[in-house]
């Protein structure tokens, strides 16, 4: 069992709540799924949250992307890494020897799981002064009119912009294993007479490669 108790400034009353979020799935039945669904749903909330107070004069779609580039995969797992989260996490055998610890998803679950464990141990409150604490950093110099459109979003813009029908993705392959998922997604649209397709490790990558390659067979900057 983890004997860690507290979660960077936060000390929990019920220790059993910290130590399932902090149990992969290949760990055992009592692991974070579950906290992992509420802590998502927390942190979106609290992000769109801040957002809101800290930029009024941000529109929709700028909020909107910049909450999607402070809650990705790829910046949970960082501020993971950044809390030491891959030192204490309980792993099965299988997740230990594939080297679960460095793999961004899980890290990324972790933490909504410990967000999730924290607001079940003792209120939202508590959820945006943890989330104040560990984005600190990286909400310092954020700007909502340097970030850019993600090509699925750009691409979906472009077309409507010129009255076309939006893109059909279409997932076309599913290979590899749970740790190791390729997706091939196909996409069509109305201006190239051919399908394009790209692979990712998960659908949403995969939609995101197709719409950047066929940004790049318009000739369409990012």
């Amino acid at each position: 069992m983890n004997k860690i108790t507290t979660f960077s400034t936060y000390s929990f009353s019920n220790k059993r709540l910290l130590d399932t979020a902090l149990t992969h799935r290949s760990a055992g039945n009592d692991n974070n799924e579950r906290l992992e669904y509420l802590g998502d749903a927390i942190l979106g909330f609290l992000i769109a949250e801040y957002l809101y107070l800290n930029f009024p004069d941000a529109a929709e779609g700028e909020l909107t992307r910049l909450r999607a580039t402070l809650v990705k995969k790829e910046k949970l797992a960082e501020i993971a890494r950044e809390l030491s989260l891959e030192k204490q996490l309980k792993l099965g055998t299988g997740e230990l020897k594939s080297g679960g610890w460095r793999r961004d998803s899980i890290l990324a679950n972790t933490l909504e799981s410990i967000i999730g464990a924290v607001y079940l141990d003792s209120n939202i409150n508590e959820c945006r002064s943890i989330i104040s604490a560990i984005y600190s950093e990286h909400l310092k110099h954020i700007d909502p009119k340097n970030i850019r459109k993600d090509p699925k979003s750009h691409l979906q813009e472009f077309l409507q912009s010129r009255k076309k029908p939006t893109p059909v993705y279409e997932l076309v392959n599913e290979k590899g294993s749970s740790h190791s998922p390729e997706f091939t997604i196909s996409c069509k649209i109305d201006l190239l007479d051919d399908p394009v397709i790209a692979t990712g490790n998960s659908k949403r990558k995969a939609e995101q490669e197709v719409a950047a390659k066929i940004l790049k067979l318009l000739n369409v900057a990012e």
